[in-house]
Order: C-alpha cells, then structure tokens, then sequence
C-alpha cells in the first residue's frame, strides 16, 4: 500500500480531482481507496433509517451491511478525533490510498491549487508538498496543469509512499506535538 494525500484550499477542485483519477488509476490496474476530511457535523446516514436510530440511541458502532456494501459508523461520543495514522490502519489492502484533506499533517502530498480562488500557494511552508496541480505555472515543484488527469496520475506513482513509511512519519510528528 502506498499513500499520497492532495492538500490546497476549499474550492480548489481536491474532489473534483480525486472523482477524475480514481478511474484513471483503477484503469492502471491500480486497486484505489479514498480518506477525506470532513467538517464536523456531516452525516452518512438518513434521519428515521434502522442504522440512525441506533447511532441516535447511543450505539458507538453502527455497522450496515448488504449484499452490495457495507458501512462502518463510529461515533466519538466526546473522544478525541482519531489521527490520519490511526485512520490509515483502519483501511483494507489496496494499491494507492488518496487521502484528501489533513493539510497540515506530514504525509507527502500534493497541492492543489486554483488561481480564482485568490489564496497564496501552501507548498512554500510545507515541505511534505513535493508537487503541484495547478492552472498557474509554478516552477520550483513538479507540476500538472489541474486539467492534466494523465500527468496528476504520473505524479501520484513517482511520489506515493509506502503506508509504513507514511504512518512511521505521522507518530513521529505527532510524538513531538504531544511533547
């Protein structure tokens, strides 16, 4: 398993992005999972269902599954929010997990980056951004236009790093945090 995260302000296009490659890299032969951030109040599931009576009864764990998918719920119910590491060791085997978001945690990644937006480039303060996808030229890092699908993915298989590795650096910063 290898992991490359996609960092770059809200509405640079990360999701529109990762919608675009996962097919692409599946097309690769690559198996592809995804981990996103989210903002605190979102939900999976349907007010009145089965799962979001019993996540609403105070189940930690809701677990749906069928025949199709399953679903795994967990509920902090106060804890602290789990750590990309942790999250990490959460997901089954796959070739490439592209996780979007945790901008400021240490994996490698690559920046995102949308001109309209008018917000500054984040890779001159981040030295875990090892490349670029943009619609502005930049030349200090390798670069993709945010158009260039084929490139983005050339760039994700030069730079992804083993899940070991990536998980070793995150308890590593995180050791120094909580110090």
């Amino acid at each position: 398993m290898r992991v490359i995260g996609f960092a770059g302000w809200s509405g640079a296009g990360k999701t529109t992005l990762i919608v675009k490659l996962v097919p692409l890299l599946r097309e690769r032969g690559l198996t592809v999972s995804t981990l996103k951030h989210a903002h605190h109040n979102f939900d999976v599931d349907k007010p009145g269902k089965d799962s979001w009576l019993h996540r609403e009864a105070g189940a930690t764990e809701v677990l749906v599954s069928s025949s199709n998918r399953f679903v795994l719920m967990h509920e902090l119910r106060g804890a602290p929010e789990p750590r990309l590491a942790d999250l990490l060791r959460m997901l089954a085997p796959v070739d490439l997990v592209l996780v979007e978001g945790f901008k400021t945690d240490p994996h490698t990644k690559i920046e995102i980056h949308r001109a309209a937006n008018g917000k500054p480039f984040l890779h001159p303060n981040d030295e875990t951004i090892v490349a670029l996808a943009s619609d502005l030229a930049e030349g200090a890092l390798p670069h993709a236009s945010l158009d260039d699908v084929e490139r983005i993915a050339d760039l994700i298989d030069a730079h992804a790093r083993p899940i070991d590795e990536t998980i070793a650096t995150l308890e590593t910063a995180y050791a120094s945090f909580d110090s």
